[in-house]
């Protein structure tokens, strides 16, 4: 498939369609697996410890193979990789449907790690081969619809357990992920690789040290005491390895990881949005769920079941839809500058209203909904701001780098909310309802911080693009057509 750019008549709405199909099926697989922890704790023979790993292990892998794989798609096709990426999420199911012990679990997670790289390789492929007016708009409504895979998979997991078993919240991802690895090999056009391009492996394997280590570190901060030796340790290591990285990026004839770039004023602006909407938005869906399930009798919660707290949770996914239906026009209209910071408020104003306002049902699934618009207008947004900021043959680091900040993010947010709660402990052993009230004030507060760090993101006007009257008309004109010619959908 030629670019766009030449004038030559291609399909994009196939594409689109495979694409966004892979980046659902991604997220559906990160976010089925959290509430059922303590029935894979059971059914594998293991304890609460070495149930962490399952999450663990699949964030150590999707840290260390989003900013590589990312960067070998730059350099050796992106096509090629995301089928890779698309398999590995399948071959990873597959063994986790099959697995009876941890060890085999942990094996499986590792490689479903690989499939972090669907999203920089996704949004690469839009902007080699979608017209340069449409690409921020299409990688925002990708990157939105991820955010709408997360919710409905938190949702979708208490019914298929009940209703088939644990091992299908495997098999269900391994045959989408299976079908679009194939339906990727035949829709999506190959683009040209650029010339002279390689890749520096010991930048990688530093990045992987120091990536292992921090979140290591991070993981095992609230349960072993933020200042125990084992977890300074691990703080020591990974600032050594960071050192080590930048001497090894700096000396690199063709570096993983362009330094000169994260110095770029709107590439250091949205990695720094992308940290603090990590901290909010990772924290909230793993703990929200716990507090509605909390017993009446403790002076709040509903006494929900997995089932039910996972329906008040999904209700963000109605938003985020309409959200990603309007994100071509909005874009257009507003800029994804715009997006990231009206989006990042909405969440802020949702988490408050939390923190606040939880005695009943109806206020928790108001919050949701607030929350649900606003997190799909900041991820599109951010997505959109990284991918125009740098150039084509840097877009799958970039990208992949930003979505690494923002699982760093999640694990920092994830960490602070598990210390702020687990240190309000009843004589019952459940959590005080204050902990919920500060640990969800506080994740407002980082995404108001996030709304300012967008703020500093330089806006990026096209003004030859055309203008559209409503966010339909926009949405009509920018997703996928049924062909390009010249440069125009």
């Amino acid at each position: 498939m030629t670019s766009p750019a030449t004038g030559s008549s291609t399909s994009t709405r196939p594409t689109f369609l495979v694409l966004a199909t892979a980046a659902c099926a991604f997220s559906l697989l990160h976010s089925m697996v959290i509430p059922i922890l303590p029935t894979l704790q059971a059914e594998l023979g293991t304890t609460q410890a070495g149930a962490t790993w399952i999450v663990t292990s699949y964030l150590l892998s999707a840290s260390v193979c989003t900013p590589v794989l990312g960067r070998i798609g730059d350099v050796a096709g992106r096509k090629r990789l995301l089928v890779v990426a698309l398999l590995a999420l399948a071959v990873g199911s597959l063994l986790a449907a099959l697995a009876t012990d941890l060890a085999v679990m942990i094996v499986a997670r590792v490689v479903q790690g690989a499939g972090g790289a669907v999203l920089p390789l996704a949004f690469g492929i839009v902007r080699d081969l979608f017209p340069a007016g449409r690409v921020s708009g299409a990688v925002g409504a990708i990157a939105s619809l991820t955010a709408i895979g997360t919710a409905l998979g938190v949702a979708l997991t208490g019914p298929v357990v009940q209703l088939l078993g644990s091992s299908w919240l495997f098999w269900i991802p391994m045959a989408v992920t299976a079908g679009a690895a194939l339906a990727a090999a035949v829709v999506v056009p190959a683009s040209a690789a650029p010339p002279g391009g390689r890749v520096s492996w010991l930048p990688g394997v530093f990045l992987a040290g120091w990536l292992v280590c921090l979140l290591l570190a991070l993981g095992q901060g609230p349960t072993s005491g933020w200042a125990s030796a084992p977890v300074l340790g691990l703080f020591g290591l990974a600032a050594l390895g960071v050192l080590l990285w930048i001497a090894a990026e700096s000396r690199a004839d063709h570096p993983l990881i362009d330094l000169r770039m994260l110095r770029l004023r709107p590439i250091w602006a949205a990695n720094l949005a992308a940290l603090l909407l990590g901290v909010g938005m990772f924290a909230m869906i793993a703990f929200l769920p716990q507090l509605m399930q909390t017993p009446p009798s403790a002076g709040y919660g509903f006494g929900s079941t997995v089932t039910v707290s996972g329906l008040l949770v999904a209700s963000a996914s109605g938003p985020q839809l309409v959200v990603g239906l309007l994100l071509p026009g909005l874009d257009r209209r507003f800029g994804a500058r715009a997006l990231l910071v009206t989006g990042a408020g909405l969440c802020a104003v949702a988490l408050l209203g939390l923190a606040f306002a939880h005695a009943a049902p109806w206020q928790v699934v108001v919050s949701l909904l607030v929350y649900g618009a606003g997190i799909g207008l900041a991820v599109a947004g951010l997505a959109g701001s990284v991918v125009t900021a740098v150039p084509p043959h840097q877009t799958g680091v970039a990208s992949g780098m930003n979505a690494n900040i923002r699982t760093i993010g999640g694990c920092l947010g994830t960490a602070l909310v598990s210390s702020i709660v687990t240190s309000r402990l009843t004589m019952g052993g459940v959590p005080e309802e204050d902990g919920y009230t500060i640990a969800f004030a506080v994740l407002g507060g980082c995404l108001l911080l996030a709304a300012g760090a967008g703020l500093l993101i330089p806006t990026r006007r096209d003004t030859a693009a055309p203008r559209y009257t409503t966010p339909a008309e926009g949405f009509l004109a920018s997703v996928p057509a049924a062909t390009t010619t010249g440069g125009r959908l």
